[in-house]
């Protein structure tokens, strides 16, 4: 069953979906599946599995000039994608982004996918780079997910990119897309960013998971938006929660979200990072019984350094 038809199917059931990150390069994957092992026994929807592209880093040389050079930090994502589905047979979605990539690079990672028996997609554009100032797409590549949106559609279609038809082009892709409750950091206003949702949703989204968010009233407003311009995919919430005292200025700044005041308030009176991290789970908790009380039963958590966070506020909720 595609995430799609679960999704679907499954609205009157509460169900939770996860986010993980592949393993910085070197370090093995070892910690990646305890993580999963805890989050499996959740039965989750199904497991996404965040990309990251090459980005520049600077190195300096003998004669002190710097030289730029391209790395990847993260790869895999396809392969542990390909193992946690065998492994744990659970549903996954890897993201395919327009960041770093080329049309063929995107190609093939379709085709790989394809190989690997798997069908469900999150397309996203993915993040500029740190020292550009606004997305800079890769020369050959994408600079809108509408584009990235386009290429797979052509691919379900039976054509590659150049207009060559696929001979055996297999089972379509299922795909869903990102949306911003508190607005993309680059959008110029609110209606403008649900525009472009509109556009996804056209073009053959079939649901969005949101940024994570820390006030339910932004995501409720959000999608009365939403229906109001005709968005009528789901609209999956995506929460992550507060596990570190730094995070009350590291997740803002990094995820364009506010900490609403009184969870801020809360939080400056945390004297350790375990203070900080039950109360994540106290409001995260509170946060999700909200959401099931206005009726949304599924719920994507964002697990990165909130694993154990993440699994004991699961396993109140399904007290």
């Amino acid at each position: 069953m595609s995430v799609t038809e679960f999704i679907n199917q499954h609205k009157r059931q509460r169900q939770f979906s996860f986010e993980v990150l592949p393993p910085l390069k070197g370090t093995g994957t070892s910690k990646l599946f305890a993580d999963i092992d805890k989050l499996a026994e959740l039965e989750p929807a199904f497991i996404n599995i965040t990309t990251h592209h090459s980005e520049y880093v600077y190195r300096e040389l003998a004669d002190g000039r710097f030289e730029r050079s391209r790395v990847r930090r993260r790869p895999g994502t396809i392969a542990i994608a390909a193992a946690i589905q065998q492994r744990y047979h659970i549903p996954v979605q890897p993201h395919v982004i327009c960041s770093g990539a080329t049309v063929e690079d995107i190609e093939y990672e379709l085709l790989d996918l394809q190989f690997l028996g798997i069908h469900d997609l999150l397309l996203l554009r993915g993040d500029k780079a740190k020292e550009d100032s606004r997305f800079t797409p890769t020369p050959g590549g994408h600079a809108h997910t509408t584009e990235l949106i386009q290429q797979v559609q052509r691919f379900n279609d039976g054509f590659f990119a150049d207009g060559t038809p696929i001979k055996n082009p297999g089972r379509k892709f299922d795909f869903g897309v990102a949306c911003y409750p508190e607005k993309h950091e680059e959008a110029p206003n609110m209606e403008m960013d649900m525009q472009y949702l509109k556009q996804k949703q056209d073009l053959g989204a079939q649901y969005a998971v949101t940024q994570l968010f820390f006030d339910n009233e932004k995501y409720f407003k959000f999608v009365e938006q939403a229906r109001q311009m005709g968005i009528t995919i789901p609209i999956i919430p995506g929460i992550k929660p507060l596990a570190k005292l730094t995070q009350l200025t590291v997740v803002p700044k990094t995820f364009h979200c506010d900490i609403p005041e009184p969870l801020a308030r809360e939080i400056v009176k945390c004297k350790t990072d375990e203070d900080a991290r039950q109360l994540g789970i106290e409001w995260t908790t509170e946060q999700c019984r909200e959401l099931y009380a206005h009726g949304v039963n599924n719920i994507h958590f964002y697990t990165v350094s909130a694993v154990d966070s993440v699994v004991e506020i699961t396993k109140r909720l399904l007290l």
